[in-house]
């Protein structure tokens, strides 16, 4: 029982919460920014397991559906379903009961944030088979990856504003921007068994793509965000901008060569740089 659970664990990427966290922090921006300020402890709570738990269960959902080709990539070839110590059915089983919990959560909200949950559900489901006919199916993940926005607005205002839909068309902007890192650490393997990504379709533009990418996400949020804060909190908002950009400035440096290791380590560090625009709007609400 003891091994099953830390495959389970390994599933679920335990030991890697920087996934997580780079759902968590724009949800709970969004979560200020719709409530004026801190919106309560019932939806951060909410907000905070939900992301947890979606997350995990896209991972389990993920593996299944990337089972035959990540068994030829070097970084996924020892994942539980790649490697067979976790069956498919197991898999499946795991992320509907880690989306049924994410779901009950939910259900404490209001009725407009349980009908958009089904929306997010079914784009978290659509997002592992974007791969096979999608160019850039970092497009559709940074959708997947950015729902939180429009569901936490809907669950602190009962409805869903063209402001939480500008904020989503920014964090997509994020989301391709670190997705591409992360796909620049496989371009190799994912050329030789006919995968599609960002990395590959931006070709020698790659890094370039996604400094613009970066760009457009601070630029995007700022424009709409800053008439929202207050006199002079609002510089705290900029600060947190400040740092968020000076971090993208270091992603160039460890992604500029195209290291495997550069690349990989840009990735998991971007979660500083969602926390750093969090910081900037929480102290400036």
């Amino acid at each position: 029982m003891k091994t099953k659970l830390n495959l389970y664990l390994q599933l679920i990427r335990w030991d890697r919460p920087a996934g997580w966290l780079l759902l968590l922090w724009p949800t709970l921006s969004a979560l200020w920014v719709a409530g004026h300020g801190f919106p309560g402890w019932h939806l951060v709570v909410v907000f905070t397991l939900g992301t947890f738990l979606m997350r995990s269960a896209g991972c389990c959902i993920n593996d299944v559906a990337d089972r035959d080709f990540d068994r030829h990539v070097k970084r996924t070839a020892g994942r539980p379903v790649t490697s067979g110590k976790v069956s498919a059915k197991e898999a499946l089983v795991l992320g509907a009961l880690l989306a049924l919990l994410a779901f009950g959560l939910v259900l404490t909200t209001n009725r407009t944030a349980i009908a958009w949950s089904f929306a997010a559900l079914a784009i978290t489901l659509a997002y592992p088979f974007a791969k096979r006919f999608v160019a850039m199916p970092q497009a559709v993940l940074g959708v997947a990856f950015s729902f939180g926005i429009p569901m936490a607005f809907a669950a602190a205002q009962s409805r869903v504003p063209l402001l939480a839909w500008v904020l989503l068309l920014g964090n997509l902007f994020w989301v391709i921007a670190y997705d591409t890192e992360y796909a620049m650490v496989d371009r190799d393997d994912d050329l030789r068994i006919g995968m599609k990504t960002s990395a590959i379709t931006f070709g020698r533009f790659d890094v370039a793509a996604v400094m613009f990418c970066y760009a457009a996400f601070l630029c995007i949020w700022v424009l709409v965000l800053w008439p929202q804060t207050e006199a002079w909190p609002a510089w705290l908002f900029l600060l947190g901008i400040a740092a968020a950009a000076l971090q993208a400035l270091w992603h160039f440096s460890l992604i500029r060569k195209r290291e495997r290791d550069g690349c990989f380590r840009a990735f998991r560090l971007n979660h500083w740089l969602g926390f750093a625009v969090f910081s900037g709007i929480a102290l400036s609400s």
